[in-house]
């Protein structure tokens, strides 16, 4: 890994750390492009650096969910029983998802993890069931079934789920957004063990992956992200409630559509330096 590596990472770092506690997302959907490109410009197949950059993902969730789940909790905005339900049964599925992913090619992740991104972005913007005055859902078996698909894309995909999860809660589940993206970020620390220990298990032999890679987890990039997102983590989680509802949720669309949009290639179709 090159010093320019080194460098986009830690900047990556910064950046997902603050919108991790920000968004309730564990930031997997703004590091996967990032470290895919990183892992391809080391001299990865795409096939490898896609996983790679999944598999690493999560566990840089695990600790950025954990150190803003803290903050979120301290604010008393985390919802334990939903994430508990959501959490452990994610975690099971997460671990499903990783192992699908290890046998698909790398490609169909890459293009899939873009179209999710983009669509939960249009459902958010094109919705207008955003009433916080209605009652949340308080039924455990509807939790449940919710988690099933968020722990597959979690371990699918490597993402969190919060790119989904909070859509998901403030829209079918009817939180207000920003307990949605607290219980989001507690119920990700259970999805992000169940697909790191996938990716692990999973990427096990398999030939041409860089130093200090656990099957498909990069100890090193993953140290990078996490030394320098840590205490961002924290800035984003206060700055969440100081901002009004409307507009937390018009950041979290515009850098989902941005993602959705990256990871699927159309600014690349366009030839735009994006």
């Amino acid at each position: 890994m090159e010093l320019v590596h080194v460098l986009i990472l830690l900047g990556t770092g910064v950046f997902v750390g603050f919108a991790s506690g920000l968004l309730g997302v564990g930031g997997g959907f703004i590091m996967a492009p990032i470290q895919y490109f990183v892992f391809l410009d080391m001299g990865l197949p795409a096939d490898n650096a896609i996983k790679l950059a999944f598999g690493t993902n999560l566990l840089v969730i695990l600790f950025n969910s954990l150190s803003g789940t803290w903050r979120h909790h301290k604010l008393g905005a985390v919802n334990w029983r939903v994430a508990v339900v959501m959490g452990i049964t994610g975690m099971v599925f997460a671990y499903a998802g990783a192992t699908l992913a290890a046998r698909l090619p790398g490609e169909a992740l890459r293009i899939a993890f873009g179209v999710i991104v983009l669509l939960t972005a249009v459902r958010m913007l094109t919705s207008r069931a955003m009433q916080t005055e209605r009652e949340p859902v308080t039924n455990p078996w509807i939790w449940f079934a919710w988690a099933i698909p968020l722990g597959l894309l979690c371990g699918t995909l490597g993402l969190g789920g919060g790119v989904v999860a909070v859509p998901i809660m403030v829209l079918a589940l009817r939180f207000p957004i920003h307990n949605a993206v607290a219980t989001s970020l507690a119920m990700i620390i259970f999805n992000s063990v169940g697909g790191v220990v996938g990716y692990v298990i999973n990427g096990q032999g398999v030939p041409g992956l860089p130093p200090y890679s656990i099957g498909y987890v990069n100890l090193l990039s993953a140290f990078l992200l996490i030394v320098s997102s840590f205490v961002m983590v924290q800035v984003g989680a206060i700055v969440a409630h100081k901002l009004p509802g409307k507009r937390l949720r018009l950041i979290f669309i515009v850098l989902m559509l941005y993602i959705g949009l990256r990871m699927i290639g159309v600014f690349e179709w366009l030839g735009w330096p994006l």
